[in-house]
């Protein structure tokens, strides 16, 4: 592997033990976390780390328990992390954005005995749980308490995260897995070493927090970060801007982001996108969903070479990885897998596809799991001993996978199968073109016909629009009308809620196809 560090692994980088008490007898006194202009230092986390531990104690909550939490990135959110870890509870993230039946259903599935929530959430979440509400509530609760009780007493590691999958398929339900089996354990070693991470494997990297802590990619490498040493640079959300100016200032090292991220990076002017020096960055881990081909090229002309890595994957688990010469040499590819994972594109009976067929993307190899309480889902995802998340796609000769579009996104238009992202890639080439949805909408004669929904950053028509398209793709393909918006719903992963988008228009049918 490349770089300084190159000979560690993930793994043995990772502290064994409790890395943030083990951190703080290596380096006490430099920064572990930064959010704006607070720097909390090793020794800090680690005495906060025990007086939430205290405070937790006080509530029940122990070994095999569920904490929610349900606050912004902040450094709060890490404090209970390391306190949980510490009480050998779990960590369930949960979006403060959520209403409160939303919320209501997380802590019930999961069993939560607390939450720790937003003041301006106090209203949604009242009654449902114990709550502790982030402010000075939460210093009263954690900063009185007297953490010597505990100091010998730490768990194995920060508190695992929980993660719920996003929804936008149904009511999110948690994944839950077996203990590890080995062939998941060298998958899992295989992955790291796929995206080079051995490069930022040694302390003191600084790892930028781009994205929200309750999305699984954004929490799981936070943490892995804190785990192996780096300063965590906290963001209360993406700002293309600021955080080129992030990383300029803390010499960030690495950080991970969605394509929507990349896009608006991209859409920067040009001097503001040069105005920043990049030079610190190792690695730039981006996933989600399928990122335009035009914007990529962009985000490679202006990162340093060999530093953005594209992965396929879900909460569910990981299909492929994507080094940067791998997409050079196959722009729009999400890559090849690695580590005994395998993937399969299958048609509707189950029938292997060949190359350049477009059919439903299987997983084969992964770690085992299910969905809790939700038998019918977990039946419905997996075909034999190989999961599937809904996504459509086709592989190359040489076993690289391309993505077209989630099952349930896709139109059929008189017959004819659509995949709306190739629409979308169209569309974002346009240069007055923001960000766009492409959906199906009800048609009396084809049964669903295309429909655009666009943000615009320029002045540009409906009919320009649909005549650009026509210019590129099969015009069956093309919009046959373009709605425009000022803002796309978008869950804070990146992914646009196109079951929102297309609820009004199909209001009253009985059937959506």
């Amino acid at each position: 592997m490349e770089g300084r560090g190159a000979g560690t692994s993930v793994a043995s980088a990772v502290q064994t033990g409790d890395p943030v008490h083990h951190h703080a007898g290596e380096r006490g006194d430099r920064p572990a976390l930064v959010k704006d202009e607070r720097v909390v230092t090793w020794k800090e986390l680690d005495r906060r780390g025990d007086q939430v531990a205290a405070a937790l104690a006080r509530m029940g909550v122990g070994p095999g328990d569920v904490m929610g939490v349900g606050l912004r990135n902040s450094v709060e959110f890490f404090e209970l992390i390391v306190g949980a870890g510490r009480r050998g509870a779990t960590v369930l993230p949960v979006s403060f954005r959520l209403k409160r039946d939303e919320v209501a259903h997380l802590l019930t599935d999961s069993g939560a005995k607390l939450l720790v929530a937003e003041p301006a959430n106090a209203d949604e979440v009242s009654g449902l749980a114990p709550t502790v509400l982030r402010g000075e509530e939460y210093e009263r609760w954690a900063g009185a308490e007297d953490p010597s009780p505990l100091a010998d007493a730490r768990a194995e590691g920060l508190a695992p995260l929980r993660f719920y999958t996003s929804g936008t398929t149904g009511r999110p339900k948690a994944i839950v897995r077996p203990a590890e089996p080995p062939a998941a354990a060298v998958a899992a070693s295989e992955h790291v070493k796929a995206l080079r991470l051995g490069v930022v494997a040694e302390p003191g990297n600084v790892h930028l927090l781009a994205a929200v802590m309750y999305h699984t990619a954004p929490g799981a490498y936070a943490t892995m970060a804190l785990s192996m040493g780096h300063t965590v640079v906290i963001t209360d959300h993406f700002d293309a801007e600021e955080a080129l100016a992030l990383i300029e200032r803390h010499r960030v090292t690495w950080t991970q982001v969605a394509p929507i991220h990349l896009v608006r990076i991209a859409a920067l002017p040009e001097e503001v996108r040069r105005r920043y020096d990049l030079s610190s960055l190792k690695r730039v881990l981006h996933a989600g969903a399928p990122c335009p081909v035009d914007v990529k090229w962009a985000i490679l002309d202006l990162f340093p070479r060999g530093t953005v890595y594209e992965y396929y994957a879900a909460t569910e688990g990981l299909a492929t990885e994507c080094p940067e010469e791998d997409w050079r040499s196959r722009p729009g590819t999400v890559g090849r897998p690695r580590g005994g994972i395998e993937v399969h594109v299958l048609d509707d009976e189950g029938r292997e596809l060949g190359p350049g067929e477009v059919g439903q993307v299987y997983i084969r190899n992964a770690m085992p799991f299910e969905y809790q309480g939700a038998p019918e889902k977990t039946a419905e995802t997996w075909r034999g001993d190989m999961f599937s998340v809904g996504d459509m796609g086709y592989l190359d000769a040489d076993g690289y996978l391309f993505l077209t579009d989630r099952k349930t996104h896709m139109i059929i238009s008189g017959g004819a199968n659509i995949y709306p992202a190739e629409v979308e890639n169209v569309l974002y080439s346009h240069p007055a073109v923001a960000d766009v949805a492409v959906i199906g909408v009800p048609d009396p004669e084809f049964g669903e016909q295309v429909k655009a929904i666009v943000e615009r950053r320029g002045e540009v028509t409906e009919d320009e629009l649909i005549a650009f398209c026509r210019e590129r793709i099969a015009h069956y393909k093309c919009p046959r009308s373009v709605d425009f918006v000022d803002v796309l719903p978008r869950e804070p992963s990146g992914k646009i809620r196109k079951r929102e988008l297309r609820e009004p228009y199909w209001e009253g049918r009985s059937t959506r196809l």
